[in-house]
């Protein structure tokens, strides 16, 4: 952990003892439990959201990579993290519904377009009046929705020609303010998302330009302050829209996602016993290799005496030794098989704990293992001053 925050330091030109009053530090099964909410999309600031996934995911594709320094436990860590985000999103509706003003600016207009234009959402005729960051998010939520065409009307054509470079598959026709009337009259929904501080869309300005009493049209407000005027409503054949009616779509969307945390949490919490359960059986491979060369160590201790006493009478054949060798190891190996599989498939943590404690005790292993530390100590002693 010091060595991260010392890296993190470097990298952002601050001193350790800054970073440090600014981390979230955590470790052991409460690092594992944070990460799998993450991915989880439990800990994003808009619960369900998708983007902190495939991050997480992009950093389990780098911890494996050659140059990559996950090492097994944390790139173990990272792919289980991913399986549990998608299974989260799989099996529960998490991730459903519209949680930002954008996305909520589509649903609704998806789900209105029928009682409001006698129109199905997927022939409507959209246009959306500014090119700022909000009109990027929402070419984006009506791209994922199958958008092929979309008119942006804008004071300059340097920001409508960015967005059509960013959106190569959605025909973007780009048009000036000395437009704008012309094309909300041939559109069927409008989204208004320009910084004015000043209605661009009013009752008389709709009057003004005959598009008062005509075919439908359907205006969203998407724009902080207001871009269309309440008086807009007054208008028979015009259905208008705006931060607050999408604000509602949104807190009934968050609400239901907030019920599907308790869903999620249940799968996010198999998985990271899964993980946990993987890793403590991590903790097993030393005693069973400990078991096992004290079981070979007397195999052999045995079998020398074995073939000192019979070396005394007739000498056996190396076949006959051969087979002597594969009878000791054979009963060896099935001795052991019992205490190892029961150590390799108890599950939980507490278990697998009990398990290694018993066996160490009952073969004593970790004195096998001291001995088997002086006894090398020993040979290297012998060994140099031989030398």
């Amino acid at each position: 952990m010091a060595r991260v925050t010392e890296y993190l330091a470097e990298r952002g030109g601050l001193s350790v003892s800054t970073l440090r009053s600014n981390l979230f530090m955590l470790s052991g099964d409460d690092a594992v439990w944070h990460l799998m909410r993450v991915a989880g999309g439990l800990d994003s600031l808009v619960v369900g959201e998708g983007l902190i996934l495939s991050q997480v995911r992009q950093c389990h594709i780098h911890s494996i990579e050659e140059d990559g320094c996950g090492g097994k436990v944390l790139s173990r860590l990272l792919n289980t993290a991913v399986a549990a985000g998608r299974r989260v999103r799989c099996e529960t509706a998490i991730s459903r519904g519209s949680v930002s003003i954008s996305s909520a600016a589509v649903e609704l207009s998806e789900v209105l377009s029928w009682p409001d234009l006698n129109l199905p959402f997927s022939e409507a005729r959209l246009a959306v009046v500014g090119a700022g960051k909000m009109t990027r998010l929402l070419i984006t939520h009506l791209e994922s929705h199958g958008l092929e065409r979309i008119a942006i009307v804008n004071r300059s054509l340097e920001r409508p020609a960015e967005l059509a470079e960013q959106f190569p598959d959605v025909d973007i026709e780009i048009k000036l303010m000395d437009d704008l009337w012309d094309v909300v009259g041939r559109s069927d929904i409008v989204f208004m998302a320009t910084s004015s501080t000043d209605y661009v869309i009013d009752e008389l300005l709709l009057e003004e330009n005959g598009l008062a009493g005509g075919r439908p049209l359907m205006l969203v407000d998407i724009s902080v302050p207001r871009n269309v005027g309440e008086d807009c409503k007054n208008i028979p054949n015009v259905a208008a829209y705006n931060v607050d009616d999408l604000k509602a779509v949104v807190a009934k969307n968050t609400a239901m996602r907030q019920r599907e945390m308790i869903e999620a949490e249940i799968l996010l919490r198999e998985e990271a016993e899964q993980f946990v359960g993987w890793r403590e059986s991590l903790s097993a491979i030393p005693t069973i290799n400990r078991l096992q060369e004290r079981a070979d160590f007397y195999r052999q201790e045995e079998l020398k005496k074995c073939t000192r006493k019979l070396a005394q009478n007739d000498a056996l054949s190396d076949s006959e030794m051969e087979a002597v060798e594969r009878l000791s190891r054979g009963i060896v190996n099935k001795l052991l098989h019992g205490p190892m599989s029961h150590l390799r498939k108890t599950e939980s943590v507490e278990g697998k704990q009990a398990a290694v404690k018993e066996l160490n005790s009952m073969f004593r292993l970790e004195e096998s293992a001291a001995e088997n530390g002086r006894a090398r100590n020993g040979r290297g002693a012998a060994n140099g001053r031989r030398r």
